[in-house]
């Protein structure tokens, strides 16, 4: 080594991707003013910790929906995170596939509803962004708590750091037109009683399949 001077930006980052304790960061100008880049954390955990916690605690839909229905305590010990704070909804990590029945793709807010079981009946409604509604990827995440933020505000903006990073990645990519009839397969999370009428999961992962 040429010099024995720790290598600062490293080093945090290798704690932000193990321990993932969401740290504010100095000001540019080397004052004490805590500044936090919601953005750039996201982007920095995302494929290194976000999508492999989500492909290891996801489970299929269907499970996972008829669980958090009957006994959701036990569907978030089990696919969501049992951390959560007392008042916080239960938000769980699904793995979601079958075929496009309807689609609404006129609003920001765009969105496509999946039948699952094949009965013809939409079971579960996939956000296609731009605009993304509710904070489900943060929230289903284990290593993410509350009290890691200096307050409120940041926490809320690193809920939507998530959503926007996913449109960003992920969302954008995907077609818009005659949707459809087509196959999809999600991986992503949804809130238990979002106010929807149907769950409404929101993708870290998606794909959406040729015109039948």
């Amino acid at each position: 080594m040429l010099n024995n001077k720790p290598n600062w930006p490293i080093l945090a980052l290798m704690v932000c991707l193990t321990a993932c304790k969401i740290l504010p960061t100095k000001s540019a100008d080397g004052g004490n003013a805590p500044v936090f880049n919601p953005d750039k954390t996201v982007e920095e955990i995302w494929a290194a910790k976000v999508v492999p916690y989500l492909q290891q605690k996801a489970g299929p839909f269907p499970e996972v929906h008829t669980l958090a229905t009957t006994d959701a305590a036990a569907a978030g010990a089990k696919y969501g995170n049992p951390n959560k704070q007392a008042n916080a909804p239960w938000t769980f990590a699904v793995r979601l596939e079958g075929k496009i029945v309807a689609a609404n793709t006129q609003s920001r807010a765009a969105t496509v509803d999946i039948d699952v079981d094949g009965d013809g009946k939409a079971d579960a409604r996939v956000q296609i962004g731009p605009a993304v509604r509710g904070t489900a990827l943060r929230d289903s995440l284990d290593f993410i708590q509350f009290n890691d933020f200096t307050n409120q505000i940041d926490f809320a903006q690193f809920g939507k750091a998530f959503n926007s990073y996913a449109d960003k990645t992920v969302l954008s990519k995907l077609p818009r037109e005659a949707l459809e009839g087509r196959s999809a397969k999600v991986l992503g999370a949804y809130t238990l009683g979002s106010g929807q009428d149907l769950p409404l999961v929101t993708p870290a992962e998606a794909e959406i399949g040729s015109k039948p």
